[in-house]
């Protein structure tokens, strides 16, 4: 970075005795290098002969505003050929820039790349040097989804209005390649010096309506990459937020009502189950030690217990001596003990 910002300083120096059409020459030539590379656009060197095109241009453009050589109250016949090739001056500036890849600054070079492209525009519309829209502002284009939204919901996409749009794509794609097949047979007559100033300024009315056709593009995508860089910048501020400290998950535990049962499931919390339930009952039924649990009898063993009733009801009913004296005692025996008397294992 030091190496690029030393190499930055020492043009910078030996290049202000350069004129002015030097200075826009050098740049044009950096910007078709750079255009035309097949390295790598993040290589240092091309990253160096950006920086050094973009020097030399924004040099270039500070002479031309001191020199105030363009004017809103004149008109494109009264601009000398050899002032037309300024007119570019900001295209240059904000196609180089588009090229820088620092990510960090990446947002702010596509926003001052669309500030070239639309001063370059607005100067070409001054002088109604071909028919075309300006784009939107940004300030307008940020306006639009809040008064579609106090408007209420979003309305549904014109299609005449898209249509026209892509109309008006295929038509300025046509005059841009009709005009870089008229460039490129009149170029060689340019550079050699020996075309007269009609073709020479032909040549740079050329360049001027070719670059509209590029700015009125660049700004299209650079509107639509600077809608995913805001909302990327949204999303890395709204992630680098602390976040709210979240409470730990509550463990599990056990209340035991006696000793038994804290013996089997420990004595609470925070202690966790030493078995679970399904071990309990297996371990339980393997000792022939499990309860009724509720679980329903059959049929047949309520017929069994209905058929043996009705057995000692009828020897009751026939004077049974041995059945009435089971009775008896039976009776006897239930006055003098209460209910549950000699269950030992609490079977119900």
């Amino acid at each position: 970075m030091a190496d690029a910002e030393s190499t930055s300083m020492s043009l910078m120096q030996s290049e202000e005795p350069l004129k002015l059409s030097d200075l826009l020459d050098r740049g044009w030539k950096l910007y078709e290098e750079v255009d035309t590379t097949n390295d790598p656009i993040a290589a240092t060197h091309i990253q160096v002969k950006i920086k050094r095109g973009i020097t030399q241009l924004e040099v270039a453009t500070r002479m031309v505003a001191q020199l105030d050589l363009f004017s809103r109250n004149e008109d494109l016949e009264e601009v000398a050929t050899t002032d037309l090739k300024y007119l570019m001056l900001p295209a240059f500036l904000g196609a180089l820039t588009m090229k820088q890849v620092n990510l960090a600054k990446r947002l702010d070079h596509v926003q001052i790349a669309r500030c070239y492209f639309l001063d370059f525009l607005k100067r070409c519309k001054e002088y109604n040097i071909s028919k075309f829209e300006l784009p939107t502002t940004i300030e307008n284009s940020a306006d639009i989804p809040e008064e579609e939204s106090a408007n209420g919901p979003p309305k549904p996409p014109d299609l005449i209005a898209m249509a026209t749009v892509r109309a008006a794509k295929i038509e300025r794609y046509k005059q841009r390649k009709d005009t870089e097949a008229k460039l490129s047979e009149i170029k060689a007559a340019v550079d050699s010096g020996q075309a007269d100033d009609e073709i020479v300024r032909h040549f740079y009315l050329l360049n001027v309506r070719k670059w509209i056709a590029v700015s009125l593009e660049e700004i299209e995508s650079i509107d639509q990459e600077m809608e995913i860089l805001t909302r990327m910048d949204v999303l890395k501020q709204s992630s680098a937020e602390p976040l709210h400290s979240k409470r730990p998950p509550m463990k599990p535990f056990i209340l035991t009502k006696d000793a038994v049962q804290a013996r089997v499931f420990g004595a609470g919390y925070p202690s966790l189950p030493t078995m679970s339930v399904d071990d309990w009952y297996e371990q339980h039924r393997k000792k022939n030690a499990l309860p009724d649990q509720g679980i329903p009898r059959s049929a047949e063993d309520f017929d069994a217990e209905e058929r043996e009733q009705e057995e000692k009801e009828k020897r009751v009913e026939n004077d049974d001596e041995e059945a009435l004296q089971k009775a008896r005692d039976w009776d006897n025996w239930k006055d003098t003990h209460q209910r549950g008397y000699g269950n030992r294992k609490n079977m119900g």
